[in-house]
């Protein structure tokens, strides 16, 4: 496996060393761009699935322990930095590439924490090959969509995903849901706890990252429900299920009532240790060093 050292930073980093990976899905070339900083032993940070994306909302916690890892933190084909190619984004090119990636840039098993939507998919591969990794941290996890826990039908939000994607209309719509007002609407909703937060600067700079060349295309399937890797509470919840790698679930004590009924299933799981701390959907990104508190002793056990 060989990398390129991009040429210059880009805006939306964790402030480490970036690099690109190419990575081929039905016969199109992607490029990933990944970023590392720190030393010592691997951790992986997976960014949540959102229309606002990027390995950016985990560089608080990848800073606070970088001291102790080797940090690396990517980001999911379509979003962020990486290719945003108008391919079908679905639940299958997402669990193929995470089993290449951990496989390509790591030789030795590794420690993630996965935010959000990324947390089915890595309880996909550690069922499927246990040997990748050495600890699970789940933050805020879910696995349904923001249309399917809405209430609206699959097969209505399939369609809405498809004109979403088409040209003109499909720009129109996506860019009257990016707006900064609405941006900020949905932060306060169920992204962060804290108001004042949610700067001008802030919400400009997350808007930035939404009208990048390709940037519907993987949101609209995560908005949709066509990236959720199951779609019932009792599959994901198998999957966490006689895990041989531990496990470690961390709760926003604010999050959306339908979100924190599934995060507390998954903690209720007798093998699951659990921290509940302050934050909402977004606690990864607005309260880093609650989480990082918390989670560096289990991430440390036994290293």
């Amino acid at each position: 496996m060989s990398t390129n050292l991009l040429s210059s930073p880009t805006n939306f980093g964790i402030g480490g060393v970036v690099k690109q990976l190419s990575w081929n899905w039905e016969n199109q070339q992607l490029q990933i761009v990944y970023e590392t900083i720190g030393s010592g032993s691997p951790l992986l940070l997976l960014p949540a699935f959102s229309t606002v994306s990027t390995r950016e909302e985990m560089s608080g916690i990848a800073n606070l322990l970088a001291p102790y890892f080797q940090v690396v933190g990517v980001d999911w084909p379509g979003f962020g930095d990486s290719s945003r190619l108008p391919v079908n984004y679905e639940p299958a090119i997402y669990e193929q590439f995470l089993e290449y990636f951990v496989t390509s840039v790591f030789d030795a098993p590794i420690a993630v924490v996965a935010a959000g939507h990324s947390a089915a998919y890595v309880l996909k591969l550690a069922q499927k090959n246990s040997s990748v990794f050495s600890r699970l941290v789940l933050v805020a996890p879910t696995w349904r969509g923001p249309l399917p826990t809405m209430g609206v039908d699959r097969q209505i939000a399939g369609v809405f995903r498809e004109i979403v994607r088409s040209p003109i209309v499909g720009q129109v719509l996506y860019k009257l849901n990016t707006v900064p007002s609405f941006l900020s609407f949905m932060y306060r909703r169920h992204v962060y706890v804290d108001a004042a937060k949610l700067t001008p600067s802030f919400i400009e700079h997350k808007w930035q990252n939404t009208q990048q060349p390709g940037a519907r295309f993987a949101p609209a399937a995560f908005v949709t429900g066509n990236l959720d890797a199951v779609h019932n509470q009792a599959d994901f919840l198998t999957l966490a299920k006689n895990l041989s790698v531990p496990l470690m679930v961390v709760i926003g004590e604010s999050s959306p009532s339908k979100s924190r009924a599934d995060m507390d299933a998954l903690a209720a799981l007798g093998t699951v240790q659990t921290a509940i701390l302050p934050g909402s959907l977004g606690m990864h990104e607005e309260y880093p060093e609650a989480v990082a508190q918390a989670i560096l002793p289990f991430l440390r056990t036994g290293s």
